[in-house]
């Protein structure tokens, strides 16, 4: 006798559960969205997704003021996130800054034409393309910073190449500590500092939380050439339709 029993499937595998876990955001002059974005994944209370690696794509002068603020001896607001929150392992450096160029190859400063916008979208499709080619990591995509046209290409890129694994996201942060160049992250201890408007907070009385950004995965409907190669970003929007 023949059993009709349907075997169910297996759960998808969580993405904090892959081996190489990468955090890609997008910024303008405000590195603060990389510190905000780790500290709000990793203090998810269901799932807490702490990156192996961190990955930035911004304009030349966001990656200055990145390295400086985040990465430099005298500031190194990335170091001391990890080091008060205990997060070993996550490796972010100078060579992962990702500076947009230009058609010719050059670095860009900003995004203020329509020849800028098209080399944005070509830049961060490829990044996107080439981490999703991965099948061992999970990605997570951070829209929170740069300007608009830069949050919608990463958006649409992990649309266009995202997998089961991978997520999209905004940070939210509490009033007055959005708008201060001086706030990283919810500190565990007391620190007070200025905002714009000249108020005095305590970082530790900051809130920030992850907005979660359900998207369309149309990767399936991709030539498999286009998976794998160097397609623009419209080029590829056009093989997806």
């Amino acid at each position: 006798m023949h059993s009709n029993a349907v075997t169910p499937a297996p759960s998808p595998k969580a993405p904090s559960q892959f081996a190489r876990r990468i955090l890609l955001a997008v910024s303008g002059l405000s590195p603060q969205i990389v510190t905000e974005t780790i500290y709000a994944l990793a203090a998810d209370e269901f799932d807490p997704f702490v990156p192996t690696e961190v990955h930035l794509i911004t304009s030349a002068e966001g990656a200055r003021r990145a390295e400086l603020s985040l990465l430099s001896d005298d500031l190194g607001w990335f170091h001391k996130l990890c080091t008060d929150y205990h997060l070993p392992g996550i490796t972010f450096n100078a060579s992962h800054i990702h500076v947009l160029r230009d058609a010719r190859g050059q670095p860009m400063s900003d995004i203020r034409s329509p020849a800028d916008n098209q080399a944005a979208a070509d830049f961060i499709t490829a990044q996107v393309r080439a981490f999703t080619a991965d099948d061992g990591c999970a990605l997570h995509a951070s829209i929170a910073g740069g300007r608009k046209t830069m949050g919608f290409y990463l958006g649409y890129a992990l649309s266009l190449f995202g997998r089961a694994q991978d997520r999209l996201s905004h940070v939210l942060v509490s009033d007055p500590y959005e708008s201060s160049y001086d706030f990283f992250y919810p500190t565990p201890y007391s620190r007070v500092l200025q905002t714009r408007d000249g108020q005095l907070a305590d970082t530790a009385m900051a809130q920030v939380t992850l907005a979660q950004i359900p998207f369309v995965s149309l990767r399936h409907g991709l030539p498999s050439a286009l998976l794998a190669g160097t397609a623009s970003f419209n080029d590829t929007v056009h093989a997806a339709r």
